[in-house]
C-alpha cells in the first residue's frame, strides 16, 4: 500500500507545502518526507490527523489503486453482441458489472438461463416480457425488475420499436458469458 504516495499527490495537487502541513498538523517535515516516500507507515491517529489536514476521508488513503474510483467514458466502452442483442458494458467493480444491453424488435435473450448472483433492471425504452420461473410481467419504459439469477429468467422485446435496458449483475462469484 503506498499511503505516503497518495498524500503526497493529494498535497501537491492542492498546492499545499510540507512546510504549511507541518505548521498545521504539528508533524515534523522529516516525519511527513519518511511518510510521502513510503519510509514509514504513520499510525490511524496521525493518518487522521493528515487526512482532516487534507480535507480527504480516512479511508480514501487505506484504499489500494485498484479500488479507486474507475471511469469508462462513453468512447471507450466494450461494446459486444449476445444472441444479437447489442451490449455496452459500462461499468465492473468488485462483482458488479453495469450493462447497457439493446433488443431490436422480437429480441430476446435466447433460451431461460440461470447463474450466480442477482440482477436489477431498468427499462430505459421499449416494451418487453420479464420471466422468471412462473412468473412474468410486462415492463415498459420506466418500470424495473430484479430477481436472483439462480432461478431461469427470461427478457424478450415485444415491441415494435428496440428496446433499451440497463442491467446491474452482482455476483460474488465471476460471471460467464453472461450478456458479454
Amino acid at each position: 500500500m503506498e499511503i505516503g504516495s497518495k498524500i503526497r499527490d493529494i498535497r501537491n495537487r492542492k498546492k499545499i507545502t510540507i512546510a504549511q502541513m507541518c505548521d498545521a498538523t504539528g508533524l515534523s517535515k522529516g516525519f511527513i518526507s519518511n511518510v510521502e516516500n513510503n519510509n514509514t507507515s504513520p499510525s490511524i491517529s496521525t493518518l487522521q490527523t493528515i487526512a482532516s489536514f487534507l480535507k480527504v476521508p480516512l479511508p480514501y488513503l487505506l484504499l489500494e489503486k485498484d479500488q479507486q474510483m474507475r471511469v469508462v467514458k462513453k468512447d471507450s466502452r466494450t461494446i459486444t453482441s449476445y444472441n444479437g442483442l447489442k451490449v455496452e458494458h459500462l461499468a465492473s467493480k468488485e462483482g458488479l458489472h453495469l450493462r447497457m444491453v439493446e433488443f431490436p424488435p422480437g429480441a430476446s435473450m435466447g433460451e431461460p438461463n440461470a447463474h450466480e448472483g442477482v440482477e436489477t433492471h431498468l427499462v430505459l425504452e421499449g416494451k418487453l416480457l420479464a420471466e422468471q420461473g412462473e412468473d412474468r410481467s410486462i415492463v415498459e419504459e420506466g418500470d424495473s425488475f430484479s430477481w436472483n439469477a439462480c432461478v431461469p429468467h427470461y427478457v424478450k422485446n415485444i415491441g415494435d420499436q428496440k428496446a433499451v435496458v440497463l442491467i446491474a449483475v452482482y455476483s460474488d462469484t465471476e460471471l460467464r458469458d453472461i450478456l458479454g
